[in-house]
């Protein structure tokens, strides 16, 4: 018993090790202290399947089963950093996966609501958040139009999967000077971008190449996985 409470501690001393470097790697790039401490607090290990936790503080994006990934650490940081959260904000996540983005979320923002299509991973993500103790956060099912209606407007959205194009459907549920971040571009590549809603429009930055999963539904990709957008 002795040797697996000293085996306990040394796995346990590895992780806040990785932990340390990959927050000091992201905090060169990513300046947003509330964004820091928010990854600070949340066990990224706890959202990977037992068999990979190991590899929760590389910064690369990790199967969590169904055919999603957990997001690279980093581009978690930059996405939520643009997102300019304020408190008291409402945030709709669009892909919860299995959570760990939502968490992220929840530690900075007074409300988050997350939407996810795959049923099994909602389910799971909905009882891990419960099990760590977020209460202002909400799993719901995705539905084939993209968004949730029924709650906006948000403060900000953040679309943990790529579109085929911008989806006026998402920038119509923000507020007036809400934001949104969101990869737009091919199946195999898009370019991450950040709105900004305007009472009279609305304007698009930039913020670089990156890779996600297909964003499926009304407006986006067929579940199919043909390539050909819905209208």
């Amino acid at each position: 018993m002795i040797w697996y409470g000293s085996r306990m501690t040394e796995i346990s001393s590895q992780t806040d090790d990785s932990k340390q470097r990959l927050l000091d790697r992201i905090r060169r790039e990513v300046k947003d202290q509330r964004v820091l401490k928010a990854m600070t607090l949340v066990p990224r290990e706890e959202f990977l399947p037992e068999e990979i936790r190991r590899l929760a503080y590389e910064d690369s994006p990790q199967s969590i089963g169904a055919g999603q990934t957990i997001s690279q650490p980093f581009i978690v940081a930059m996405m939520v950093s643009a997102l300019e959260i304020r408190q008291g904000n409402k945030v709709l996540e669009i892909g919860a996966g299995s959570g760990y983005q939502a968490a992220v979320l929840a530690e900075i923002a007074g409300e988050v609501i997350s939407i996810e299509r795959i049923d099994s991973l909602a389910n799971s993500a909905r009882a891990r958040l419960n099990s760590l103790g977020y209460t202002n956060v909400r799993i719901e099912s995705a539905g084939y139009h993209l968004g949730r209606t029924d709650d906006a407007p948000y403060d900000a959205i953040i679309v943990s999967a790529g579109a085929p194009k911008l989806p006026l459907e998402l920038i119509d549920q923000l507020a007036v000077g809400g934001r949104m971040v969101i990869p737009v571009g091919k199946l195999q590549s898009q370019e991450l971008m950040k709105v900004t809603k305007s009472a009279e429009s609305f304007g698009i930055k930039s913020m670089g190449a990156c890779r996600f999963v297909p964003l499926i539904g009304s407006g986006a990709w067929p579940s199919d996985g043909t390539g050909s957008s819905l209208q």
